[in-house]
């Protein structure tokens, strides 16, 4: 299935002190039934074996390169791979977690069948037999929902002249939630096919943990979600005019979680912030309750939290 001339997958992992879980990544990846790939690791300034770990891997396999670096962020060390990768596709995956035998063959299959610009699978919590192609429109709304897949770079292929021009911003710790919407708004065709075949390991080091454990939230992540959310509603809105309206309805959905959320857990230290999103759903309590995507339990969660005022 490999293309004459050149590596089609280009699979990218960033390690940070993750000794205790880079094996079972790494291993994964080199259990693939597909072959033509490249294997990037970047150890971004492990202070345990991690890097040392991958390094006694790529002695044994040469698709395997380790790119050792000080100590940055997550999306620096993400831009280092991008700027290594030479595969026609790309695929990211989290040194904490790991895939099925037929990821990458499933992946390749599935971009190439449907003559898509990406191609996403099932992920642990998030799998159904649904297969579909969207419009670039559609994927985003899809995206919104957060049912059928996340934000998160891991178990999508991405055609890499897609993302020449893109980086990871390197002034936010979720560089996740502030590109994924931009590359794929730039898609003219994403390919869906929710089988389980991407691996994700939950527990307290995840970047995202505080998403499945909320007394975890700061003001700072949170702030951090509140001004992406309001700048990709902007970015999308401007985009594709048409559903302005939904995109605008995701970012208050978020709002009024995280009301409930911060109240829930007595969260003091995030209730100046509630208090700032109470507010705004106050001023657009019309729209909002009126959007034909409101769930019931958030018509609740508006009537306990802001329309009681």
């Amino acid at each position: 299935m490999g293309r004459m001339g050149g590596i089609t997958v280009s699979v990218l992992m960033l390690t940070y002190n993750r000794e205790t879980m880079v094996s079972r990544a790494i291993d994964s990846i080199l259990a693939q039934g597909f072959t033509d790939y490249e294997f990037v690791v970047v150890d971004n300034g492990s202070a345990d074996r991690s890097g040392a770990i991958a390094e006694e891997y790529a002695a044994r396999d040469s698709r395997i390169r380790v790119i050792h670096r000080q100590r940055g962020s997550i999306a620096a060390g993400r831009n280092t791979a991008l700027d290594a990768a030479q595969g026609k596709y790309l695929t990211f995956i989290d040194d904490d977690d790991w895939v099925e035998p037929d990821y990458l063959e499933f992946l390749v299959n599935l971009i190439e069948e449907t003559r898509a610009d990406i191609a996403i699978c099932g992920t642990t919590g998030r799998v159904s037999g649904e297969k579909k192609v969207m419009t670039a429109e559609e994927a985003l709304i899809e995206l919104m929902w957060r049912k059928k897949y996340s934000v998160g770079f891991p178990a999508k292929l991405i055609r890499r002249d897609k993302m020449e021009s893109l980086r990871f911003p390197d002034s936010v710790r979720f560089d996740d939630i502030a590109l994924m919407y931009r590359l794929m708004a730039d898609c003219e065709r994403a390919a869906y096919h929710g089988l389980l075949k991407y691996n994700i390991c939950r527990h307290p080091g995840n970047n995202s943990a505080w998403t499945t454990n909320h007394s975890l939230l700061t003001p700072e992540t949170l702030q951090e979600y509140l001004d992406a959310y309001r700048i990709r509603t902007q970015w999308l809105s401007e985009r594709f005019p048409n559903s302005a309206g939904e995109f605008q309805y995701f970012e208050w959905s978020f709002m009024i979680s995280m009301v409930e959320k911060i109240t829930r857990y007595q969260k003091k230290d995030c209730m100046a912030q509630r208090d700032a999103m109470v507010r705004i759903l106050w001023e657009n309590r019309s729209a909002f309750l009126n959007s034909p995507n409101l769930l019931d339990f958030e018509r609740e969660w508006m009537e306990n939290y802001v329309c009681i005022r």
